[in-house]
């Protein structure tokens, strides 16, 4: 069977590759998903200035629901220092180290703070610097409060010495002198003070961030198996080797569950679209061979061997496609990660797990889609009579199956019912129902489109049997005809039509939707934000309050919650950013309040949005359920309901239950509401050039893309990928199709129809194809996208940019006539004889 199998793919080679095209561009989307969803599994960031640590000892930074994957905590969870102590008198430890990290930033000559990797956490005790590996100390330890020691990098941006006077903004105080006792020449070190004084600048009283042991030579995993039993059932993590990396900065640790949800939320769409277009190449491939497998039938082949040759020689073709295709899928996640890093998504340190796994899945994914792919394509043919199947080769089925019409117009049903859920939740989630409506439709048409492109082809007919042009007659006498083919070809164009109108215009839609919930609510006319310092001064809210021309300003920050609930009688769990406001919040700030008010927000109190009220039994005066940033789970009760939640989030927590939950425990932003006058503007433009580090900004936000999130970004760069491979795969079936008519066109040719009659019948025929995809991909489009928008923006159209549908309406046209046009002029090149021969 194999060999007969690699005898026909040589003489239907052309055919087969847009199926090559299609498995090899699957292949590669595939593996790169993989990629990212293994490498949010399993890759770790660099230990950087834990690298001298055999063993580090830390809070488990992961929230475990039960039954799902742990979620990632942002907030740095701390440990008792008791622990330098016990875990110091461990045989084969040599050095036991409590490290502390807080807000440290030093200042150059200009008062500007010098950039740090990460700000909120570069301020250190000197005992952490037995945890760096090879590090060379140019000088002493401080030796009191009034001194410090700074990294080599951060002296030589500021241009000190040792011995120089610098001024630093620790922990949110006021900018004070200390001399510089030491440079440490290590990467990323950061601003070293005196144990005592780092242990009253963080805050942190008897606990620590972490601790980091320092083990006799080959003692680490020993010592390690010790500590893991010692601390076994106190929710604390023994990390060697690669995860010590993970707990140097959980928040940057956390980003790593990032590339799970991303790959998780494309993997659907891209095994539905590959599924699709693999699917649609191997229909016309088969159907190119009918004459050859209906012969077999006639001299004996059975229905079940008929479908395995069908199988054999597509899984050949694959074979080959699908290994170049695997490579390119690591590549392509080379880029994308390179992306998400330029974004900010994920740390630029992070790097890719590459392990044959996401290859092998790719492999299995794809022989699966062309075996089923095959076999379903070739069933009909399998199953029909030898006499038959012979009459019916050279002919399409005169119906269409009502079977298959009618399935595929239930999915165009159920994808417009499932369309309707923005206009109940206006939420993400629910808006991507809209995309995931339009992608059902589109494979609905795929189903019911013989049916739909007979009728089409019927009524032209009609309209064209007097009067018309004999290329016009024959175009529509062959849509009409092989509106199985046809079909094929309309449903594949629509869904490259379909995805990207509907994945576009959602994500624009709700960014629109988004800004105008923060526009509108957002009372106060500027931000003061410290992102050099790790959070605001001491002082600062005093200050600004203080300002002529100021009427009200109040801190806003925010941090990670998760919400586990009861839904259906499961428990569901939601992670997701979270505001931190104080009672005068309301006077900045207007999110709709339905029920309650801000003004309440003190003590254990969350206000929530009025979208996951019901859902969740979140009403006003319930108490809920959560667990902040750091792992710690509070009982909190409900305030004030608010109806902005697309734009300030699910739930805001109050001040009072968020403080000591966050890594800084400073105020992130201030939002500041004045009188509208110039004379305010300048007063506050003042009082930020006075103090180091502060940055005001207009709270307007930017229309269009210019500030949308990196999450938008990463969407549509993903659109642009799939919608590449679904152009190539569409234009390498559609030159397959035609090639695969040259017996017909030779025909034609000998019953005396010159070969410009023969172009211009097969350019009506792309026009026809072309239109028919716009027109019901357009259809297909407008119920999910009109319900989006009313749902989102209270209109019954998306928002988005004008030129998007005209420019796809180009890219399709130009598609049809182009990958018709050419293999029309190759076919027209054979003699008509030759080429009825060579058939």
């Amino acid at each position: 069977m194999l060999r007969l199998a690699t005898q026909m793919v040589r003489h239907r080679l052309s055919a087969l590759i847009a199926v090559a095209c299609a498995v090899l561009g699957g292949a590669a989307l595939i593996t790169a998903t993989g990629v990212l969803a293994e490498s949010g599994l399993r890759s770790h960031l660099p230990a950087g200035r834990l690298a001298g640590a055999d063993v580090v000892v830390a809070a488990d930074q992961e929230y475990h629901p039960p039954g799902d994957l742990p979620i990632a905590l942002p907030e740095r969870r701390t440990v008792p220092s008791r622990l330098v102590g016990e875990l110091a008198h461990l045989p084969g430890v040599t050095a036991s180290v409590g490290d502390l990290g807080f807000p440290a930033a030093l200042l150059d000559a200009h008062g500007r703070p010098v950039p740090a990797a990460d700000p909120r956490s570069a301020g250190h005790g000197w005992s952490s610097t037995r945890l760096l590996t090879s590090a060379r100390i140019d000088g002493s330890a401080p030796a009191g409060a009034a001194e410090v020691a700074v990294d080599s990098a951060t002296a030589a941006a500021a241009g000190v010495r040792p011995g120089d006077r610098v001024r630093i903004v620790a922990a949110g105080r006021q900018a004070a002198a200390y001399r510089v006792s030491a440079l440490v020449d290590a990467p990323g070190a950061g601003v070293y003070f005196a144990d005592p004084t780092a242990v009253r600048l963080s805050g942190r009283g008897d606990r620590v961030d972490l601790v980091g042991l320092r083990t006799a030579p080959g003692a680490g995993e020993r010592v390690a198996a010790e500590v893991r039993t010692k601390l076994k059932g106190t929710g604390l993590v023994t990390a060697t080797g690669a995860g010590r990396g993970d707990l140097v900065a959980p928040g940057e640790g956390a980003s790593r569950s990032l590339l799970i949800l991303l790959a998780g939320s494309l993997a659907g769409v891209i095994l539905l679209i590959t599924g699709f277009v693999t699917a649609s190449a191997l229909a016309v491939s088969i159907a190119g061979q009918r004459r050859d497998l209906a012969l077999m039938r006639a001299v004996g082949a059975t229905p079940k061997q008929i479908r395995r040759l069908a199988a054999a020689q597509s899984t050949v073709v694959a074979a080959v496609a699908v290994a170049p295709g695997a490579g390119l899928g690591y590549l392509l996640a080379g880029q994308f990660r390179r992306l998400l890093a330029d974004q900010g998504v994920i740390p630029s340190g992070l790097p890719l797990t590459v392990s044959p796994l996401p290859a092998l899945a790719t492999v299995l994914l794809m022989a699966l889609a062309v075996q089923l792919s095959a076999r379903g394509s070739a069933w009909r043919t399998s199953r029909m009579p030898a006499t038959e199947a012979v009459a019916e080769s050279r002919s399409e089925p005169r119906a269409p199956s009502r079977t298959r019409t009618r399935i595929g117009l239930l999915i165009v049903v159920a994808a417009t019912t499932m369309s309707v859920v923005p206009l109940f939740s206006r939420t993400v989630i629910a808006a991507t129902a809209t995309s995931i409506a339009g992608i059902l439709g589109a494979i609905g048409l795929a189903l019911s489109g013989p049916a739909l492109v007979r009728g089409i082809g019927a009524v032209a007919a009609r309209r064209t049997r007097t009067g018309a042009s004999a290329p016009t007659w024959l175009a529509m006498a062959n849509v009409r005809a092989y509106a199985l083919r046809n079909a094929g070809i309309v449903s594949t164009l629509a869904m490259a039509v379909v995805f990207v109108l509907t994945y576009t215009l959602t994500q624009t839609t709700v960014l629109a939707a988004t800004a105008d919930d923060t526009r509108t609510g957002t009372t106060a006319q500027l931000r003061l934000t410290a992102p050099a310092l790790g959070g605001l001064p001491e002082g600062t809210l005093a200050a600004v309050r203080g300002t002529p021309g100021v009427r009200a300003a109040a801190p806003v920050g925010s941090t990670t919650v998760v919400w586990p609930y009861r839904m259906l009688g499961d428990t569901e769990t939601d992670s997701g950013s979270a505001m931190i406001l104080t009672p005068d919040a309301a006077h900045v700030l207007d999110l709709d309040v339905k029920e309650g008010g801000l003004d309440r927000l003190t003590g254990t109190t969350v206000a929530v949005s009025s979208d996951v009220v019901r859902s969740r039994d979140a009403g006003l005066g319930k108490r809920v359920r959560l667990v902040l940033g750091d792992g710690t789970p509070v009982e909190a009760t409900v305030v004030a309901v608010y109806g902005r939640g697309l734009g300030f989030g699910t739930v805001a927590l109050s001040r009072d239950l968020a403080a000591g939950h966050t890594t800084t425990r400073l105020d992130q932003s201030l939002l500041v509401r004045t009188d509208g006058t110039a004379a305010a503007r300048q007063a506050l433009t003042a009082l930020t050039a006075a103090r180091p580090g502060l940055t005001l900004a207009e709270t307007a936000p930017a229309s269009g893309l210019r500030n949308a999130p990196p999450e938008v970004w990463i969407n549509l760069a993903t659109i642009v990928v799939l919608l590449v491979y679904l152009l190539l795969s569409i234009a390498n079936k559609l030159v397959a199709a035609t090639a695969q008519r040259r017996v017909e066109l030779g025909a034609l040719r000998l019953n005396g129809t010159t070969p410009r009659q023969i172009r211009t019948m097969m350019r009506r025929e792309a026009a026809v194809t072309a239109a028919t995809a716009l027109v019901t991909a357009l259809l297909l489009s407008a119920v999910p996208l009109a319900l989006l928008g009313q749902g989102f923006l209270g209109r019954p159209w998306p928002s988005g940019p004008v030129w998007l549908l005209p420019a796809l309406a180009v890219t399709v046209t130009a598609t049809a006539f182009l990958t018709t046009e050419l293999p029309t002029r190759q076919a027209l090149r054979t003699p008509p004889a030759d080429a009825i021969r060579a058939q």
